[in-house]
């Protein structure tokens, strides 16, 4: 277990916008950030993050909490990764106690494979740097790459022995298990016998965002017709290679920052662009390019720069994925290399200055490089040219910004020399395609509804309740221990026996307040997470001078804090225009705390005298009207109270 002492000074160093700023693209929004969410896709930010009370909401997905429920939720980590990782970022060193064999027996499947998974990173490294072989086998290959030792540690690089079992054989001794060697790939089982898969390969771990290495590539050195030239782990629980980019976890806070993206093919033109000094790419790993791929980019930028490989096969794979980044809304430029080179040689052959250079002068749009290129192929036959303008509109129409779509359609004129409204015509007949195949899909996935009359323009109720309730626990969060003059009203008679309201003026804490007239009224939260909410922060509230909502948070259930958080975080949401429509009357702006939390207070009251004359209401409808005398009079001191309530509150009934 870790010590508190290390979780409190965890908690004490680390800035949630600094932590989540290594994940997602944040720009400053008023006193807050946003971003686009990480968690799903979308393409306007709704994930906001609060400097202020260290608190993040994720609007589209629902999901809300501290520093240590972001990772926890978007890195997988238990708690305990979660502090160590922050530990890690801000150099704090942490103290905990040995784990039992028992405890480590109960860390779940997916640790366990993480565990194996950093346990041969450290494995072929050491093979790499400390053994003959690796030394005179996979450590001159690197160094003939032109791979310095800084380069090597940075990326983890590593060497796995060229005899069959050396891997699994070793890790095994060290008390790790056989089944998560063979679930994360590192070892093969056949007939009952075990043999490492990377036998003889040069390693290159690959790291998620965050920095766990999730599985390997391995390159052979030999020239065995049989083997493949490059092979990667298998699929797993934490590993898959279509929802990861090589060297995103070195490149990420340079992408932020130079908000750019290079996207590179292999593994080795991601580590020599970083020898280099140009850190912000990454590697698709030698698969086709997928969404996921690109929305882990669009976290952090919305530009990406594709260089090719110099060859034509290789940049008509990489067009092919270029659609797939115009889809995202995002900005696509793209970057060849001279004959015979690629993005490894030629980093290898120019200084930094001569690289960046070179990147900027021929980086072109990806009209203008798609134009020329595939003209070169069509030359002056008429019917490929008309193949290549559709190729190029076709591009265009994946574009979901129609302003974007416009200025491209205007280029792709000019460069073919064809007229913008030929060209506006086709996209349009692509638009309406989609649109009828999207249509039809949607037809087909949908069941018949049986529509009842009268029902289909229902809107849904709003629950005035359970907004009220919610305020409350807001008020208690934002003003709990502040102390303001509150006027209570007291129902009296006056001399002509009417019923009336009379002030009366007191000092008091604002949760008390409201704990108080809770009490008196008998009122209990019909919202049973709000229940509880209310009963720990009353706990709280009574044992504390000074309330951090951000210390608060620390040390509450995840889906307590997770709610807490989603009521701090969405007053821009869930602004009240028209809930006075709706019978709901809060007030957004206030002249006071003690003014809002009476609102609320009052408001609570009348709804529930509104419920009480609606069941009194049904009850004489029940009865015969002689036997009702007594519940009219009900009805009638309830109404009375209702109409001095709406006159404190300034309403017209």
């Amino acid at each position: 277990m870790i010590h508190k002492s290390t979780i409190d000074s965890v908690f004490e160093a680390a800035r949630l916008e600094e932590v989540i700023g290594d994940f997602v693209q944040l720009k400053k929004a008023g006193s807050n950030f946003k971003g686009l969410s990480p968690f799903s896709d979308e393409r306007s930010p709704s994930f906001m993050v609060s400097p202020v009370k260290q608190i993040w909401k994720d609007f589209s997905s629902g999901k809300g909490g501290n520093v240590v429920a972001f990772l926890m939720e978007h890195e997988h980590f238990t708690y305990p990764e979660a502090i160590k990782y922050l530990a890690k970022k801000y150099n704090i060193e942490v103290e905990e106690t040995e784990r039992t064999d028992e405890q480590k027996q109960q860390a779940d499947e997916k640790e366990s494979m993480y565990l194996v998974s950093e346990f041969a990173n450290t494995f072929f490294q050491k093979t790499l740097l400390k053994t003959e072989q690796g030394k005179a086998i996979g450590l001159s290959y690197f160094k003939e790459r032109g791979f310095t030792k800084h380069t090597i540690e940075k990326f983890g690089l590593g060497y796995s022995p060229d005899t069959w079992d050396a891997f699994t054989t070793e890790a095994i001794k060290k008390g790790y298990k056989l089944e998560y060697l063979e679930k994360t790939g590192l070892t093969i089982i056949k007939e009952e016998k075990q043999f490492d898969r990377f036998k003889g390969r040069v390693m290159f771990p690959i790291q998620s965002m965050s920095g766990r290495v999730l599985g390997f590539g391995g390159r052979i050195l030999t020239n065995e017709k049989k083997a493949a030239k490059y092979l990667n782990s298998p699929e797993s629980d934490i590993y898959h290679k279509s929802k990861v980019l090589y060297g995103i976890y070195h490149a990420k806070q340079a992408i932020a920052k130079e908000d750019n993206c290079f996207l590179v093919e292999g593994y080795t033109d991601v580590i020599q662009f970083n020898q280099t000094g140009v850190t912000n790419v990454v590697s698709s790993s030698g698969t086709a390019l997928t969404s996921d791929q690109i929305r882990l980019i669009n976290r952090l930028t919305k530009n990406i720069t594709v260089l090719f490989d110099s060859d034509a096969a290789g940049m008509r794979a990489s067009l092919r994925g270029i659609d797939l980044i115009l889809e995202q809304g995002m900005n696509v430029k793209v970057c060849s290399f001279p004959d015979g080179e690629d993005p490894d040689s030629f980093a290898k052959k120019n200084t930094l200055e001569e690289l960046t250079l070179y990147l900027e002068d021929n980086a072109k749009d990806f009209i203008s490089f798609k134009a020329s290129l595939l003209l070169q192929e069509s030359k002056s036959d008429p019917i490929k040219r008309a193949e290549l303008v559709r190729d190029m509109v076709t591009s265009i129409s994946k574009i979901p910004d129609v302003i974007k779509q416009e200025i491209y359609v205007k280029e792709c004129s000019r460069i073919m020399d064809v007229s913008e409204d030929v060209l506006f015509d086709t996209l349009a007949q692509m638009h309406n395609t989609d649109a009828k195949s999207q249509h039809k899909q949607k037809e087909q996935q949908q069941k018949p509804l049986e529509v009842v009359r009268g029902e289909a323009q229902k809107q849904p109720k709003v629950n005035r309740q359970y907004i009220l309730e919610r305020h409350i626990i807001k008020a208690l969060l934002m003003y709990g221990v502040l102390e303001a003059d509150f006027e209570d009203l007291i129902l009296k008679e006056n001399e002509e026996g009417e019923l009336i309201l009379e002030p009366e003026i007191h000092k008091i804490k604002v949760f008390e307040k409201i704990y108080l007239d809770l009490q008196d009224d008998e009122i209990e939260f019909t919202d049973q997470i709000f229940k509880d909410i209310y009963r720990i922060l009353i706990e709280e509230l009574n044992l504390v001078d000074k309330f951090k909502i951000e210390s608060f948070i620390n040390k509450i259930q995840p889906e307590i804090a997770s709610e807490i958080t989603e009521i701090m975080m969405s007053e821009d949401r869930y602004e009240l225009h028209r809930w006075v429509d709706k019978e709901i009357h809060v007030k957004q702006k206030i002249d006071s705390v003690a003014d809002y939390v009476n609102n609320i207070i009052l408001s609570l009251r009348g709804f529930l005298i509104d419920q009480k004359i609606n069941e009194l209401s049904q009850e004489v409808k029940a009865q015969n009207f002689e036997n009702n005398t007594s519940v009219l009079e009900d009805i009638r001191d309830y109404q009375t109270l209702k109409k001095l309530l709406y006159k404190k509150l300034n309403r017209v009934i």
